[in-house]
Order: C-alpha cells, then sequence, then structure tokens
C-alpha cells in the first residue's frame, strides 16, 4: 500500500480543490494541508501553488504525481496477486473496439487453451477510458488503436494496420477511383468522440484541410457492427481498420473505397503505465499475443 498522504496527494491532483479532497476522503480540509506540508517538507519542494485562483501543480508536483499514480497501480496490483487464492492468474486489460471485437478472441482463445492457468478478462472501451482505467490500475495494461503520449506511457509496437474508407458493395463509389474531397456529398457515418478511429480520421481529414463537417450529412454511432450494417445498406460511407471490415469485405457487403493517395497506416499499440514494476510480467503477455496473432 502506498502512504495515506501520498493518496491524499493524488485525490488533490484530481480534485484540485482542498474542500472537496477532504470530503472524498471523509476527512477534514486541515487534515489535507497537513498531508501536502509533510510532503513537502519530506521531498523538500513546493508542490503545488495558486494562479489565477486555481491551484496547479508545481514541476516538482507534477513529477511526484507520475511516480505516485504508478505506484498505487502497482500496490493494487500486488493487493490482488497476493490475495488471489484461485490456481488461476487473473489478467485485466483492455483494449479498443476495432481490437476486441476484431483482433483479440481469436488470440485469447488461443491463449487460454495453451495456457490453462491464465484467465484474460477483457474490457472493451474507447482510447480515452482505457487510458484513464490504465493509470487507476482498474487494468493492467491496453491495446490501443488511437494516440496517446508516449513519453508517459511503457509500450510496444502490436502491429501496424491500414486504415481504408468503406462504402456498400451496390454503391456507385465503389466501382471507380475517386479523390477524398469527392466524398463530401455522402453521409459520413463515424465513432463517438474518445475513438481511436475516431482520432484518426479526423487526423487524415485535418491534414486535407477538412473535417468531419464538410460532408453533407454525419451519423455517430459508437458500434462497429452498427456502423457497417448501414454502410451495406448504402445508408452512407465511413471509416475505419481493414482489420474490422474483413470479414464483411470477403462477403461483399461492404467494398474498399479507392481512394486517389489515400495509403494509410496505424499503430496498434500494447501500452502500459511507465516504469510499473510489472513491466516485465506485462512484456510476456504482449509476446504471448504477438506469438499466437503471427
Amino acid at each position: 500500500m502506498i502512504d495515506f498522504r501520498h493518496q491524499t496527494f493524488l485525490e488533490l491532483c484530481q480534485i484540485k480543490n482542498y474542500t472537496k479532497t477532504a470530503e472524498k476522503l471523509h476527512i477534514t480540509q486541515p487534515t489535507v494541508s497537513q498531508h501536502i506540508k509533510h510532503l513537502e517538507e519530506y521531498y523538500g519542494v513546493k508542490l503545488f501553488n495558486y494562479s489565477s485562483k486555481k491551484l496547479n501543480l508545481t514541476e516538482a508536483g507534477k513529477k511526484l504525481y507520475h511516480y505516485t499514480e504508478r505506484m498505487s497501480a502497482d500496490s493494487r496490483e500486488i493487493a490482488k496477486t497476493i490475495s488471489n487464492k484461485s490456481s488461476k492468474q487473473n489478467i485485466k486489460f483492455g483494449a479498443t473496439l476495432s481490437i476486441g471485437e476484431f483482433v483479440m478472441p481469436d488470440i485469447l482463445d488461443q491463449a487460454m487453451e495453451e495456457n490453462p492457468e491464465l484467465n484474460f478478462d477483457m474490457l472493451v472501451e474507447n482510447t480515452a477510458t482505457l487510458l484513464q482505467k490504465l493509470k487507476a490500475g482498474e487494468i493492467n495494461f491496453a491495446i490501443l488503436e488511437g494516440f496517446f503520449d508516449k513519453t508517459k506511457y511503457g509500450y510496444h509496437l502490436f502491429s501496424r494496420e491500414k486504415f481504408i474508407g468503406i462504402c456498400s458493395a451496390d454503391s456507385k463509389l465503389s466501382s471507380k477511383k475517386i479523390k477524398l474531397d469527392e466524398l463530401l456529398d455522402s453521409r459520413l457515418i463515424l465513432r463517438e468522440n474518445g475513438s481511436g478511429t475516431r482520432e484518426i480520421l479526423e487526423q487524415i481529414l485535418y491534414t486535407n484541410n477538412l473535417n468531419p463537417k464538410s460532408f453533407a450529412e454525419t451519423l455517430e454511432i459508437g458500434n462497429l457492427n452498427a456502423i457497417k450494417a448501414l454502410v451495406s445498406q448504402d445508408k452512407g460511407i465511413s471509416f475505419m481498420y481493414q482489420a474490422a471490415a474483413k470479414r464483411d469485405l470477403e462477403a461483399d457487403k461492404i467494398s474498399a473505397l479507392k481512394i486517389k493517395d489515400f495509403n494509410i497506416e496505424r499503430e496498434f499499440n500494447f501500452v502500459y503505465l511507465k516504469d510499473s514494476v510489472f513491466a516485465e510480467e506485462y512484456r510476456k503477455y504482449f509476446e504471448l499475443f504477438i506469438n499466437l496473432r503471427t
């Protein structure tokens, strides 16, 4: 367990208010102040300052937050490992939608068949949510399709995946080569904010001086299968990883758009908290998944 004063520090970093932190921890405000003062005296640095009536971390405070956050997550994992009385080893991890639904099921099925002592619990969420849960220690690692700050996490390249546009197999767009801006009259069906697929699409559009609002109409849906179903019915176009569209492409339900100068690949990354004491153990799971995929 991490020191209770470090726990107070973590809560204050997240809440940015002494009174509300005291309420959250069921202690008094002077006690919160005492805990922070103790840490500042112990480390010989100032951890917070006020700017425009807002509580902000100092540079030293930011460093302590990074290490305390990691220690807190590791502490929870140690407690779970020690208290686990089962012969099975439980590993909870996260995956973004494209990966969780279309890449990992076959890998996990084979991994647990070949390693009966392992039990994987996969949480499928968008990139933003998974990074929050990773920092909170609610998952051990995550396999992400979206952008993340590589300076703040440990990571290994999981794969490179093609990112494609899709339309109905019956669409007039399916048989011709077109420019990206020729799609603007179409309805764009896209994922919700926070999704890695959405972020990548928006970046691609931005580099072409476009954005989702450039399209005649947009429709936001959080489920990839629902998106593909609508596309197959010629209700709009969309963009996603080829791995997510593979089965529908093979079944001729949808077609890959032939967009000029559109040869996009993006990384899938295996991500964990930087400097975690479990980094080597997580690497073993990474290598297990990679070997089973190839």
